[in-house]
């Protein structure tokens, strides 16, 4: 019963994860974030595979979720530390999210609840040709904030995730022992004596 419990639960948690994960992506894709794309697509198969794990009794599988894990919830403090701008660390840094390859930002930037967005015209002489100069106003939430909650829900579903894992790891080594000690008792069990037939020819004389 703790087994099927810990693991129904562990596999709504690997569910939840993978629900967030790929709201989240659709929106770092809508912003070009390429950093997050990557990372989140490697979460993405690896809660996949938790998910497996956990259902067909692969303890390797869910030992590798809860290991990834740790460094998803590294990379999401990281997250929440660069959008906060702790330390030296700037939002406003292409090289980090984009790779350099493009001057996007986070797609909450201009729809986030609230946004009203405005041209300005004509743009600052060192703007860019292909690129609009515009004016963000009136944000219910700054698009900062919106990526630090974003992070916060991977965090707890993550840290949920890990203690789960290491639920289910345990459970799954103990049934596997139980069923290692059955089994021997089958292999060297007692077996009863059994009837043996012999027939003796006779020989035949004619």
């Amino acid at each position: 019963m703790g087994c099927c419990s810990g693991r129904c639960t562990l596999a709504f948690i690997c569910g939840m994860q993978l629900i967030s994960i790929l709201e989240r992506q659709i929106f770092d894709f809508l912003g070009y974030q390429w950093a997050p794309i990557l990372t989140n697509f490697i979460h993405i198969i690896t809660v996949i595979l938790g998910l497996f794990g956990t259902v067909q009794f692969r303890p390797k599988y869910v030992t590798g979720y809860a290991v990834w894990l740790v460094l998803w919830v590294t990379w999401n403090v990281f997250i929440i530390c660069f959008y906060l701008e702790v330390g030296d660390l700037s939002k406003d840094t292409d090289l980090i999210m984009t790779f350099n390859i493009s001057m996007h930002r986070s797609w909450w930037m201009e729809n986030g609840p609230g946004c009203r967005v405005t041209p300005v015209t004509p743009p600052p002489s060192w703007a860019p040709e292909d690129h609009r100069y515009i004016s963000i106003a009136g944000c219910l939430m700054e698009y900062q904030y919106v990526e630090v909650a974003h992070s916060s829900l991977q965090i707890l579903l993550a840290l949920a995730g890990f203690i789960y894992a290491c639920y289910v790891v345990k459970l799954i080594s103990e049934e596997e022992d139980s069923f290692d000690f059955i089994g021997g008792f089958d292999s060297y069990g007692y077996q009863g004596p059994q009837k043996t037939s012999h027939l003796q020819l006779q020989p035949m004389y004619m």
